[in-house]
């Protein structure tokens, strides 16, 4: 049997927890507890939460990180090589999809065919990614995300929840989609877009 950590101690670490459960059917894993940026005495649901400095100590054995959405894509991307990719069993994944290390869908996600989501993408449940999308690293989708095929969501993005995006369209980098937006043009990095159809906000 395998420790893992939790890489995260916020409220979806926590839910994070249910989901290994359901996921671990053969039980390869055990959980000794989670991580933030620094350690807490207090604990979190009867597990000790280490420090960010701790992973670097020889007296914390582990061998796989599952992470949250707690902790920013650079800071994920140091422990890349033990990062594990956490799938709730409700979803479906097309066999042609290929989904990166470190990346979490919760319960009732879809994948279709040939999607590409990238490393440490944080899908929350019901997310729709269709055929030929590509969600790039380090993407959040919360949930009830629906996005149409042929997509491409550039890394660091933010689709708010129960956001829709049309067909054959660009989500910038680092752009933020709000709650319930109806994307139906492209979206230009580093922008926050609201709205049906969605508009972009001038600061």
């Amino acid at each position: 049997m395998n420790d893992i950590l939790i890489f995260g101690n916020g409220i979806h670490a926590c839910e994070m927890v249910e989901i290994l459960e359901r996921w671990d059917k053969n039980h390869e894993y055990r959980l000794i507890g989670f991580v933030a940026k620094e350690p807490d005495e207090r604990g979190l649901m009867g597990y000790p939460v280490f420090g960010l400095d701790d992973l670097d100590k020889d007296g914390l054995r582990y061998a796989a990180l599952v992470p949250d959405n707690t902790f920013d894509l650079e800071v994920k991307q140091k422990y890349r090589g033990r990062m594990i990719t956490v799938i709730d069993p409700s979803c479906f994944v097309s066999r042609s999809a290929r989904i990166g290390p470190g990346t979490v869908l919760y319960p009732g996600c879809y994948v279709g065919q040939n999607a590409v989501i990238g490393e440490f993408v944080f899908c929350l449940a019901g997310c729709i990614i269709n055929h030929d999308d590509v969600i790039e690293e380090g993407c959040i989708l919360a949930s009830g995300v629906r996005i149409a095929g042929n997509v491409r969501v550039e890394r660091k993005a933010y689709l708010g929840q129960a956001c829709t995006i049309r067909q054959f369209l660009t989500i910038g980098e680092q752009s933020l989609i709000g709650t319930g937006a109806v994307v139906v043009k492209d979206v230009r990095p580093n922008t926050i877009v609201v709205g049906n159809p969605a508009r972009e906000l001038v600061k």
